[in-house]
């Protein structure tokens, strides 16, 4: 049956140069944010102030505000912009500062930046980092909640591992750590916009999530909700003139926080890059993050049928509540650098990671474009 992408060539105009299989790396901008970001920045060369003045700098975020937050089904006074996932991060490790004694519970396999903030901390309070071992990439989940107790402070994952591309129970994990007095981190840079999410529902109590992979937007943007019984209650990790409630009162000798997530929002930055990640986020709404999930899911099913039936040693979880649209796979014959490289000259965009090749189809990609995938892999064996 024959998978159709949700979105053409008129919004994603590089798919008619090859079968990009790669949004865990970095997806295929939507056009009307990449459009979004550069009249921004061309409208500042050109004009100055003229157009973007103070009233326009004070709520230049106010629109990926709005719709970031209907997507994850929050309120946009739950949402802070910065530009990076590190930098929001980092600022909200800083404000927790888990003292010595306490302890941040993770997984050994998560991207280095879902973690790395709270390292810097321990190495400065002296709090404990645990790490679930994993077997092969796969985290047991009960392993992990069995990690949190009592002295557990934050327990920081990722909704999606990046390697695998295995899910997480975000609800039973918000759960066991609330029980315990802890509170659930989450990285949602591997799901945002692949995946529904609903923090409310989940009891999440911070959600952060850069905007150029699965989301379809720029670098330099990133999005950070943080749950109202949160947002008054840390100091930001770092502060600049936004961080004040009235951003324009520019006095040195006091600061006054918002009482929102705003709080989390310091200073300037590319602010084209957060205007064409609200349109990319807008698009992302417009299809629908159910309709998304679906499809990406069919293509993954056919990708993983083929995979097996080439003898691929599949790393990805199989089972529908574990699984997401990124596939992994060991190909006993090859290295996964030479694989790689062999499809890319084929036109076929994946990912090398470590000893694996990981395929990661979105929105725009077709069953044409996993067909293609197979069949190279399937020359491969005769070529390299």
């Amino acid at each position: 049956m024959d998978i159709e992408p949700l979105a053409g060539r008129e919004h994603f105009p590089a798919i008619s140069r090859s079968a990009y299989l790669n949004a865990a790396s970095i997806a295929l901008m939507y056009k009307g944010a990449s459009e979004a970001a550069v009249a921004w920045q061309r409208d500042l060369a050109q004009n100055g102030t003229l157009c973007f003045d103070e009233a326009a700098e004070q709520n230049v975020f106010s629109s990926l505000h709005e719709v970031f937050a209907k997507l994850i089904g929050a309120e946009s006074r739950d949402i802070a912009v910065g530009s990076s996932f590190s930098e929001l991060v980092a600022s909200l490790a800083w404000a927790m500062m888990p003292a010595g004694g306490k302890n941040i519970v993770g997984v050994d396999v998560v991207f280095p930046s879902t973690i790395y903030p709270w390292l810097r901390v321990a190495h400065t309070t002296g709090c404990e980092i645990r790490f679930l071992p994993t077997t092969d990439y796969y985290a047991d989940q009960e392993e992990l909640a069995g990690l949190i107790d009592d002295n557990t402070a934050v327990v920081a994952v990722s909704h999606v591992e990046f390697g695998s591309g295995q899910r997480y129970d975000l609800r039973r994990l918000s759960e066991v750590a609330h029980s315990h007095g802890a509170l659930l981190v989450v990285d949602a840079t591997q799901s945002a916009g692949a995946i529904p999410i609903d923090v409310n529902r989940d009891s999440v109590d911070v959600l952060v999530a850069a905007g150029y992979k699965w989301l379809c937007g720029p670098f330099g943007a990133a999005v950070m909700y943080v749950a109202p019984h949160l947002q008054t209650r840390f100091e930001p990790g770092l502060a600049g003139f936004r961080s004040h409630k009235d951003m324009w009162d520019l006095r040195a000798d006091r600061i006054q926080y918002h009482d929102d997530a705003g709080r989390f929002e310091f200073g300037t930055m590319a602010y084209g890059c957060a205007l064409g990640l609200g349109k990319a986020v807008e698009f992302i709404l417009r299809l629908g993050a159910d309709a998304i999930f679906e499809h990406d899911l069919k293509l993954r099913a056919r990708l993983v049928e083929g995979l097996k039936q080439l003898g691929a040693q599949l790393l990805s979880p199989s089972n529908e509540k574990e699984c997401s649209a990124i596939v992994s796979a060991r190909f006993p014959d090859f290295s996964s650098r030479t694989l790689v490289d062999f499809l890319k000259e084929q036109g076929v965009i994946v990912s090398p990671r470590a000893d694996f090749v990981r395929f990661s189809p979105h929105l725009y990609n077709s069953s044409d474009d996993i067909d293609l995938a197979l069949e190279v892999l399937h020359r491969a064996h005769e070529s390299i």
